[in-house]
């Protein structure tokens, strides 16, 4: 018994020196570094989190300016392939439009002789004047020459639909002036916009004077 109570005692002897050293050899205010980190890493978290905040704000509206971007590109694109789809339409139609023309008039043309007085509605409308200037030019050359291209006036030496005086001044408008009535139009209008400006012009002096 009084050797396992020496023992106890001697054991107790090197658990309190032990205890002592511990204490001994920890270095001052290790204790109290626990809380200040903790307190520290408390502090940073709201920073930390504000930060992530602003981060998460800068990259979502660089994506909305992106995307913006982004729009405005296709809505260019789409602008330009419209403006380019009605160019080519207002080509082709004008194209048509020309074509159209042409053929109207080498049908008026050919039938000259038959009906002058298609084409020379189309060369009245060719020089921008209205449908109006054409019914004025009907009733003036119906009036002079029933629309005859070989009209003759023996008493004057007038001749062809306009009844130039004398009929060689259509000359200068080609030299088929005694046969062709596009010809002797040709001239004839000429002859009018010099003179009195349109056919409604040179209609109204003819009616007021007997001629024009």
């Amino acid at each position: 018994m009084l050797r396992s109570a020496l023992r106890i005692v001697s054991l107790l002897s090197v658990l309190a020196l032990v205890a002592g050293v511990v204490i001994l050899t920890q270095e001052p205010g290790s204790a109290e570094e626990a809380p200040r980190t903790t307190a520290a890493s408390a502090a940073a978290d709201p920073a930390r989190a504000a930060a992530a905040a602003r981060s998460a704000a800068d990259s979502l509206a660089h994506q909305r300016l992106v995307a913006a971007a982004e729009q405005r590109r296709a809505v260019a694109a789409a602008d330009a392939a419209a403006a380019a789809r009605e160019k080519a339409r207002r080509q082709a139609a004008a194209a048509a439009a020309l074509k159209a023309r042409a053929e109207a008039r080498a049908r008026a043309t050919r039938d000259a002789l038959r009906n002058p007085q298609a084409i020379a509605r189309l060369m009245v409308l060719e020089r921008g004047w209205s449908a109006s200037q054409f019914s004025c030019l009907r009733s003036l050359w119906q009036r002079e020459s029933g629309w005859n291209p070989r009209a003759d006036n023996p008493a004057s030496s007038a001749y062809g639909i306009a009844q130039a005086l004398p009929g060689s001044k259509m000359a200068s408008a080609g030299p088929d002036w005694r046969t062709n009535p596009v010809t002797q139009i040709k001239w004839g209008l000429g002859y009018i916009a010099d003179r009195f400006g349109t056919p409604c012009g040179a209609w109204g002096h003819s009616q007021a004077n007997g001629w024009y």
